[in-house]
């Protein structure tokens, strides 16, 4: 999995940071602009993971080593398991935490298991989180931004203060959610972070443009979360 530390170089990470002074010169909102490696540790997709591959497992086991052994008897001929119950447990139990071992060194193993609504709620679960923690909210007049992209989920989640959110909508937000995502899925995070604040920027400058006294409350920088 891509770690967000290790996604962009020292280059791409200041003209993004420039991109982010650039906006805030014509509007009075403060953007914070935040690339997490992953949103969601998905437990239950990781111990699905473990179910399907130990029952994996012990059919293998079943079908290659132990086998079936002809047992003879006064009636005649018949099969009989040489792998004991307890064996099989074993089995079972040692394969399954093996599975979720695998899983939490290949996260990409439990994304079949992890439906889109699942992941979406985890992105936005935290990016409000992040929202807190970084205090955008402190912000004098209400007017922090946060953009909030997840590598593991390949999501952009938008989230705005009170005073933003009586402005700006869902919809007006897509448009930048799109464009950050279409930088990424060619390869160009950088061109769609820079591309993305200032799209944000655009739509923050018609309703929050900037005042004569305005004072930078939160620091032009780019959060790299792993």
């Amino acid at each position: 999995m891509k770690k967000a530390t290790s996604l962009l170089t020292d280059d791409e990470i200041r003209s993004i940071e420039a991109a982010i002074a650039d906006v805030e010169k014509n509007t009075s909102a403060e953007v914070v602009p935040v690339i997490a490696s992953a949103s969601g540790r998905y437990d239950r997709a990781e111990d699905l993971f473990g179910l399907l591959f130990s029952l994996i497992v012990l059919g293998c086991t079943w079908g290659w080593i132990q086998g079936l052994a002809p047992v003879v008897d006064t009636w005649g001929a018949s099969t009989a398991s040489r792998l004991p119950m307890a064996a099989a447990l074993a089995v079972l139990a040692v394969s399954f935490f093996m599975g979720m071992a695998l899983t939490s060194h290949f996260p990409v193993l439990r994304l079949p298991l992890i439906t889109k609504r699942e992941m979406q709620e985890e992105v936005e679960r935290r990016a409000r989180e992040t929202f807190q923690r970084l205090k955008i909210r402190k912000t004098e007049d209400a007017t922090g931004v946060l953009i909030y992209v997840s590598l593991y989920e390949h999501m952009v989640h938008v989230v705005g203060d009170d005073t933003i959110n009586a402005k700006l909508t869902r919809e007006d937000w897509q448009t930048l959610c799109d464009t950050i995502i279409t930088g990424f899925r060619h390869g160009k995070p950088e061109e769609g972070m820079r591309k993305g604040i200032l799209r944000c920027g655009e739509l923050l400058a018609s309703h929050f443009p900037v005042a004569p006294d305005d004072a930078n409350e939160l620091v032009d920088t780019l959060y790299l979360i792993d």
